[in-house]
């Protein structure tokens, strides 16, 4: 079998291999779908532990970005990046600028952002050689920090699913166990706390924790623990898998509802397991969405009232899913997904006549 055949590729439009000997430079720009739009992704730093990896990261999450941007309702494809190694390493101007004229000679096809282990700093340099950057500060004409947006629409995609295991969307004494204190995570136990909710914390860095546990209602537990506590939700923040063979079973909640990506290891098979087991998972696309939805704000003339309105609209979708995923006896995912392909199958089909010259609809 030939590198285009291979199944991971799943139709991906284009898949480009970046180095820059003098910098160190090892980037890969995955894009997935343009049909209904630029491709919009983050770009992340990591010292993944080989090449292959790195594929399989890139296009899992490029993939994930052209269903998410469908289900939240914009016009925009999927795409994303990676960059190899150390942040220590590689996260410096000479090797971002490098970066960025990767992504100028896509012509505007990929619009890179913020992700994880990149900060505003490194889209600036990448500006320097690219204005298809989006999420700079607003100093620079753009939305500034997506976290806020992301944390927000996961909040409000928890009272959903919320609303859906219990009848009411109040999170009142309910117990969630947030996994995962970066920026989206701080701000997602704020607003758990200020909803009355029960928060149990973990992270890598102790010093994260110890900032959380100032906040009332909020406890801790080492990161392997997360697993075995006593909770109503668990709302995984941090990377991606974490839902998988050996974790599946330990888990005692209700719902699954976090802004990580590709929560499930295995969609098919785990999305099965909870479905089964009356578990409420909020699929990962549709509720960490906050963010790509504040971006989409800069291609029409930024208004920050305005995003927040669209990312409530949250809710609304993962009501949606849910309601689909019950009716049909189908897993949450395989909801989404097939409210995300019907849109991208309608709209994306009249964009590309629109583009063609060719007449949507017959005269009378």
């Amino acid at each position: 079998m030939g590198f285009f055949d291979a199944p991971a590729l799943n139709h991906h439009e284009q898949v480009v291999f970046g180095h820059d000997v003098e910098t160190g430079l090892k980037a890969i720009i995955a894009i997935h779908d343009t049909s209904m739009g630029p491709a919009l992704g983050g770009c992340r730093v990591w010292n993944y532990k080989t090449e292959d990896e790195a594929v399989r990261d890139v296009l899992r999450l490029s993939e994930g970005m052209t269903y998410k941007s469908a289900l939240a309702g914009l016009n925009l494809g999927g795409g994303k990046s990676v960059i190899m190694g150390r942040v220590r390493d590689i996260g410096n101007e000479a090797a971002f600028r490098a970066f960025g004229r990767l992504v100028d000679s896509l012509g505007g096809r990929y619009v890179t952002a913020e992700d994880v282990n990149t900060t505003p700093q490194m889209m600036e340099w990448v500006h320097e050689e690219t204005d298809y950057v989006a999420g700079l500060s607003p100093e620079m004409g753009g939305s500034g920090d997506p976290s806020p947006f992301t944390a927000w629409g996961t909040f409000v995609g928890i009272k959903s699913a919320a609303n859906k295991a219990y009848g009411s969307d109040s999170l009142e004494g309910k117990t969630v166990a947030v996994q995962g204190l970066g920026h989206v995570g701080l701000y997602l136990v704020e607003h758990l706390s200020k909803a009355g909710a029960k928060v149990i914390v973990t992270d890598i860095k102790e010093e994260r924790i110890k900032e959380m546990l100032k906040i009332k209602n909020v406890s801790a537990v080492a990161p392997d623990d997360i697993y075995d506590v006593e909770m109503d939700i668990f709302a995984p923040c941090a990377l991606g898998s974490v839902v998988n063979d050996e974790t599946i079973d330990r888990l005692k909640c209700q719902i699954i509802a976090g802004a990580a990506n590709n929560v499930l290891s295995d969609y098919d098979k785990h999305g099965k397991i909870l479905l089964k087991r009356g578990v409420l998972y909020a699929p990962d696309y549709a509720i960490n969405a906050g963010g790509v939805i504040n971006v989409y704000g800069e291609f029409e003339g930024y208004n920050e009232k305005r995003s927040y309105s669209r990312v409530n609209h949250i809710y609304e979708i993962l009501q949606q899913i849910f309601t689909r995923s019950a009716d049909e006896n189908i897993p949450t995912m395989d909801a989404a997904d097939a409210i995300a392909e019907e849109r991208i199958r309608k709209i994306g089909r009249l964009k590309q006549m629109h583009r063609s010259g060719k007449r949507l609809f017959s005269k009378i």
